[in-house]
């Protein structure tokens, strides 16, 4: 492109005032848009993937399906025969030889933290309160690598030394007990101990804060019978969406069953495809929005500058000069309004988490417009200043010299 170009395209631009302001007002508002909602999904998606896997494991190895029943009545030819398998009552499933399975799992390289976790079905008894809780026996020093426990305790800490136990903030509230208070544990088999509050916790979810009860491995081992053995290994990986991979490679080196986090939240990641592709119907709607509204404005300057497009073509001005000027004009229109647009929606982000939060003050879920966001919204709305100059580029180009000057 030649300098002189360049210096027509912004005389034009400069020349136009009220047509210039609306065009790149247009402009800003459309990328302001774009980079508003777009941060507001994602925050939202990052804050319900952290909520939602930030109290499970990446990868779980479970003990698999007792498929070793006998039928009671074998079918014989030509019959059909409906079989149903019950679960042996009282009775939980473990994995007995956990160890070479932790080591195996640990040994997956894109695994990080690995460790054994007893759970099952308990009550808690405070005077003549009772509350159904699940008992969660976890060796600290590993478990809070999967699960982060510890930056989730408003008071006490992760300790079980002396029967301690680790509660949510709900239950005590519900048992009306704080730190250093006793509680008594019963399971299924009418086993109950007694045990010291260490810690209380906020897991951000409420099923957690009401039912969770961590203590030791052994102690959960002991109190839910299941001698040495535990009810799950759980594993977290590099990257949370190579969990599914992970457990596919780990199933194939393990005897029991192995699952990732997506395999146990499907309905979620459904919501999140679906809001990604609400995004980009956004994105598009609004830039074909801005696009027409470009796109029009440099019409009207066509008409409006009909006398000096004669002149330049009269002087030997190529048809391709007269384009580049309107392209320049659209992809300047588009550059210029998705800075600002970027700045505006920028702005509208960060108020969002100022003045919308909970009923405690605390942000509902933070916005973080991302540099990402920025320079694909000033690509997208280049282009589409670009593309939206087209039409008017090709029209002013076609403009017959004698008759533009004639009709000006």
């Amino acid at each position: 492109m030649k300098p002189i170009e360049f210096f027509l395209a912004f005389r034009f631009l400069k020349e136009g005032h009220s047509q210039t302001l609306l065009i790149f007002s247009g402009a800003t508002a459309g990328v302001a848009v774009i980079v508003f909602l777009t941060s507001l999904i994602v925050g939202l998606q990052e804050s319900l993937v952290e909520q939602i896997t930030g109290l499970q494991p990446d990868v779980i190895v479970e003990p698999e399906d007792d498929g070793d029943t006998q039928p009671l009545y074998s079918a014989q030819s030509g019959e059909q025969v409906f079989r149903r398998t019950e679960p042996r009552p009282g009775r939980i499933d473990e994995i007995d030889q956990w160890r070479p399975v932790v080591e195996t799992v640990g040994e997956d390289p894109e695994v990080v933290a690995v460790t054994p976790v007893a759970f099952g079905p308990g009550s808690v008894v405070r005077g003549q309160m009772l509350q159904p809780i699940e008992v969660r026996g976890v060796d600290p020093v590993t478990y809070t690598e999967i699960v982060d426990i510890e930056d989730r305790l408003l008071r006490g800490e992760m300790r079980f030394d002396d029967l301690g136990t680790v509660i949510g903030y709900e239950l005590a509230e519900e048992l009306d007990v704080d730190l250093g208070d006793r509680i008594r544990f019963v399971v299924a088999d009418a086993d109950s101990r007694t045990f010291t509050i260490r810690g209380i916790f906020d897991a951000g979810a409420s099923a957690a804060n009401q039912t969770w009860a961590y203590v030791s491995l052994r102690e959960g081992q002991s109190m839910l019978d299941l001698g040495d053995g535990v009810t799950a290994v759980q594993a977290t990986v590099i990257d949370l969406f190579d969990a599914d991979d992970v457990a596919e490679r780990l199933q194939v080196m393990t005897e029991h069953d192995v699952s990732s986090w997506q395999d146990v939240n499907q309905d979620l990641l459904r919501a999140l495809r679906t809001q990604s592709a609400s995004t980009i119907l956004i994105a598009v709607f609004v830039s074909i929005s801005v696009a027409l509204g470009i796109a029009s404005v440099l019409v009207v300057t066509v008409v409006q500058r009909r006398g000096q497009i004669g002149v330049l073509r009269a002087m030997g001005a190529p048809m391709g000069t007269i384009q580049r000027i309107f392209l320049i004009q659209g992809a300047t229109v588009g550059l210029v309004g998705s800075i600002f647009g970027s700045l505006l929606g920028t702005g509208l982000a960060l108020g969002f988490n100022d003045f919308v939060r909970d009923e405690q003050g605390e942000v509902i879920f933070p916005i973080e417009p991302s540099p990402t966001i920025f320079v694909l919204a000033c690509l997208l709305a280049t282009l589409t200043g670009l593309l939206a100059a087209v039409a008017p580029a090709r029209r002013a180009a076609k403009l017959d010299p004698a008759d533009a000057i004639t009709h000006s």
